[in-house]
């Protein structure tokens, strides 16, 4: 939702990644940031309504970005694509960070616009989507964000590290970073940033993707 620069920039980029794209926007005039090559869906209208929403496909995606100018808008489109249609990769742009902790609370990742990136959105949106945050010179060991299934919510640290075989650096809680323990239990809506073998990276995925024990979402 939003077609402005950063919208336009955030689509290309997933267009490009080989993913299908809808964009939605109150000003069809907007669409035309996307240039003409876009092949992906252009949707007039508001982006918080259901029926707009289904006309972009909600009921197929995978993700939903809210990036539209307006605070109340996304976090709004936000808890909608989350609670209303079950998208579990949601994230909302904000202009106030004093307001990413209410927003963390009810489990939607924020980006602030004084730290935006388009990698920071696509790390919130795709499982494994995003370059890695760090890499050692041989390549070998890398730093990335992985995408938590919800039912790691509740479990210790200690717990999340055994089963997935990773170090976990540290974790981004309310917006901000911290570091965590071996008794540190995840909640909704942290972002878990992990060490691990570069050669390991799919299989990490998967764990963190299965939940404990394997079992799912």
């Amino acid at each position: 939702m939003g077609c402005g620069r950063v919208g336009a920039a955030l689509a290309q980029t997933l267009e490009q990644q080989g993913h299908t794209v809808a964009v939605i926007d109150q000003d069809p005039t907007a669409f035309r940031r996307l240039g003409a090559g876009f092949g992906g869906r252009r949707v007039s209208g508001v982006g918080f309504d259901q029926d707009t929403l289904r006309e972009a496909g909600i009921e197929e995606a995978g993700a939903f970005a809210a990036v539209s100018s307006g605070d109340n808008s996304n976090i709004i489109a936000a808890r909608v694509a989350r609670e209303m249609f079950g998208i579990d990769n949601v994230a909302a742009r904000i202009y106030d960070p004093r307001r990413a902790e209410v927003y963390q609370r009810l489990g939607i990742p924020t980006v602030a616009t004084v730290r935006w990136t388009a990698d920071q959105m696509l790390r919130r949106l795709l499982p494994s989507g995003a370059e890695p945050l760090w890499r050692d010179p041989s390549g070998g060991v890398q730093l990335a964000e992985v995408h938590t299934a919800p039912s790691w919510v509740g479990q210790r640290i200690s717990t999340l590290q055994e089963e997935t075989g990773v170090r976990v650096a540290f974790l981004t809680r309310l917006g901000e970073a911290m570091l965590p323990t071996s008794q540190t239990v995840l909640q909704e809506g942290d972002l878990v940033h992990v060490m691990m073998r570069t050669d390991e990276i799919e299989k990490v995925e998967a764990s963190f993707a299965e939940g404990p024990d394997g079992g799912g979402n």
